[in-house]
């Protein structure tokens, strides 16, 4: 059974830094490229970060050299680094593949505020 568990997210003041996790079960993670996607309540989901299966990388505009996407095959994890936060950063986090997502998890909550 396909499977995403999200978690490191919180509270930060904006400049701070976050790291998630997300663990994945499933047969497809190392061959498949991967993302991270976010989603502010009364808005779509947005993917703000993707991996393929080699490691090649594409951001969207505005997180793009603040926030940096890494992967672990062997455990099935997914990471977003993010660093110095924007309060438009916040929103609630998922992973998933980047193409042709399968059924969501439930998400961390990342709130930038001062």
């Amino acid at each position: 059974q396909v499977q995403f568990v999200e978690s490191g997210g919180g509270l930060k003041q904006p400049g701070e830094s976050l790291r998630l996790s997300c663990a994945v079960s499933g047969t497809f993670f190392s061959g498949s490229t991967l993302g991270w996607w976010r989603q502010i309540p009364g808005n779509q989901r947005e993917m703000v970060a993707q991996i393929t299966r080699t490691g090649f990388t594409v951001y969207t505009p505005s997180v793009k050299g603040r926030f940096t996407i890494s992967k672990e095959d062997t455990n099935s994890t997914l990471f977003l680094q993010m660093n110095s936060l924007k309060p438009e950063d916040t929103a609630v986090y998922y992973c998933n593949k980047a193409v042709q997502p399968l059924p969501w998890g439930q998400g961390t909550q990342v709130t930038v505020s001062s």
